[in-house]
């Protein structure tokens, strides 16, 4: 079985609101349980390794983590062992990490102060000796080759847009939007969480200047919300049967309805939107909100 043999995501009208005319790309469609952005990401980094003669792939991640379930499913459809280096007081088992499981994973909780040297020799050559060689796929999967892949979201068809609309987590995903988009086109990256080091970071992979940060819909960090947040996305999954996740397309959608909604939007008026997926959170964050006693996200 080849991960790679369906590339194609579908573009969805979804409103023309004020004179604004917008498009959902369906990115979350591209692969049942290795989609959006995490198959982009993935795609080049998974052929490198192969090429390279790897067997085994090691990556790093929390216990909700999109990267770790999509780094389980695609390395065991490719055929690679997989191993997962999860932040060790995130350990509650949950079904991302048996989703992880299930698929050949191995999970290896570290603590938070050892987690945060990722990035070091000294935790790479003991991690080596536990577990052998292996190719290194970063936290959230963002690489050159990552950034290579996410460059194939935008096609030809999407040049009539003026505005290209993402969600930023790691910043990899609209580093390739940048690098795609056409002169014309201005993109647009909704920060997930409070990092205000988003622009240094994707200005590694990009050098142009086509684009902005919108760090006013982030909810007060990271997987953090508010029950009208959640009642909007249950309610954009009744008029246009999309499901969003609570994490990053929600709060983009949601952003760019609001500020259209307020007559703040100043951009284009052609908009499209980049559904990066991210679905199997939602569990977790029902968990979290079943505790706060708040209503759940349908699906």
């Amino acid at each position: 079985m080849h991960l790679f043999q369906n590339q194609n995501s579908v573009n969805q009208f979804l409103a023309a609101l004020d004179g604004f005319e917008i498009i959902l790309k369906r990115e979350d469609l591209l692969h049942p349980t290795v989609s959006g952005n995490k198959f982009r990401k993935l795609k080049y980094n998974l052929m490198q390794a192969k090429q390279e003669g790897f067997n085994t792939l090691l990556t790093f991640g929390g216990a909700f983590s999109n990267h770790l379930t999509a780094t389980a499913s695609g390395g065991k459809i490719m055929g690679f062992r997989t191993i997962g280096v999860l932040r060790g007081e995130e350990r509650k088992w949950n079904s991302s990490l048996q989703f992880c499981q299930d698929q050949g994973m191995t999970l290896y909780p570290i603590s938070r102060t050892d987690y945060r040297e990722k990035h070091l020799s000294i935790l790479t050559t003991r991690l080596k000796k536990k577990f052998g060689v292996f190719y290194t796929l970063p936290e959230g999967g963002t690489n050159s080759l990552a950034v290579k892949g996410c460059k194939e979201i935008l096609t030809e068809k999407d040049t009539q847009f003026d505005v290209i609309a993402c969600s930023v987590g790691t910043g990899g995903t609209l580093a390739g939007l940048i690098e795609s988009a056409q002169p014309h086109q201005k993109i647009i990256g909704f920060s997930a969480l409070r990092n205000q080091n988003l622009k240094v970071e994707i200005s590694k992979w990009t050098s142009k200047q086509n684009w902005t940060i919108n760090y006013d819909y982030t909810f007060g960090g990271y997987a953090k919300v508010s029950q009208a947040f959640i009642e909007f996305i249950n309610l954009f999954n009744k008029n246009f049967k999309i499901p969003l996740d609570p994490v990053y397309t929600g709060k983009l959608l949601f952003g760019i309805f609001d500020l259209i909604k307020n007559k703040q939007w100043s951009s284009g008026k052609k908009i499209l939107i980049i559904h990066t997926g991210g679905l199997q959170g939602i569990d977790g964050m029902n968990q979290k909100l079943s505790k706060k006693k708040w209503p759940k996200i349908i699906i």
